[in-house]
């Protein structure tokens, strides 16, 4: 144990200046991949106890309490939701409602994805800071080397080269987890917004089955051939004859 310590120890102190640059964009990376996680977490939970409370209400169709449940609540899918229940005191029509409803996912997304970005950012960074530490620190190695003693030129070329290649070592050893934590609270934050968009298409499907919304599709018969025929209905068109 006292080994590895004196190791960890002497990697530090021959690593050079860039050393601590690395670490603290190592240590503001854990700390944003920290906050995102728990912040994640939270909503995730939140959206599922939320729409599970909400669907109820949905059933019944009782549209005073629907709205009064998404204004006191703040989880992101009832604030969705909510978009959708306030243009339906306009409109009925479905494309109108998803419309508002997708606004209030634009409105949503931000808040889910942010400061997930700078961990790829951060790791580009501590990934240059290596890579310039090793070049300054090979640069200092040459000038010294060339006014060494020719006897000590290879040993002190052989240690000063080590020496500079650990800022790139710790480089890439603070790069790769902050890839690893960009890549999983991505596909955290796809899973949040698509559990989102579910609960959006499950309310915009019982509403249309409750015929709270039409859904602007008209069926009628030929009266030619009697074949059943599908046709959108956009606001004002006249009905087909039956």
């Amino acid at each position: 144990m006292s080994d590895f310590y004196m190791v960890i120890t002497n990697f530090f102190s021959e690593g050079g200046f860039f050393i601590y640059p690395i670490g603290l964009v190592l240590a503001v990376g854990l700390a944003i991949a920290f906050e995102r996680w728990a912040f994640l977490t939270r909503e995730r939970i939140r959206n599922i106890k939320a729409f599970e409370s909400f669907l109820p209400l949905l059933r019944t169709t009782d549209m005073d309490k629907m709205q009064l449940y998404t204004r006191e609540s703040q989880a992101p899918v009832t604030r969705i939701i909510a978009c959708g229940l306030d243009m339906m005191t306009v409109s009925k029509q479905r494309a109108d409602i998803e419309n508002a409803m997708n606004e209030g996912m634009l409105e949503t997304m931000p808040r889910l994805e942010e400061r997930t970005s700078y961990l790829a950012v951060l790791a580009n960074i501590a990934t240059l800071l290596g890579l310039l530490g090793t070049i300054i620190g090979l640069i200092g190695a040459f000038t010294a080397v060339a006014q060494a003693d020719p006897a000590q030129k290879s040993e002190l070329l052989s240690s000063s080269i080590s020496v500079a290649m650990n800022t790139t070592a710790f480089g890439l050893i603070a790069a790769i987890p902050l890839l690893i934590l960009h890549s999983i609270l991505q596909s955290k934050t796809a899973k949040i917004v698509r559990s989102i968009e579910m609960s959006a298409v499950k309310f915009l499907n019982i509403m249309t089955m409750h015929r709270l919304i039409e859904a602007g599709i008209t069926r009628y018969i030929e009266k030619e051939t009697g074949v059943e025929r599908t046709e959108v209905k956009e606001i004002g068109d006249e009905l087909p004859a039956t």
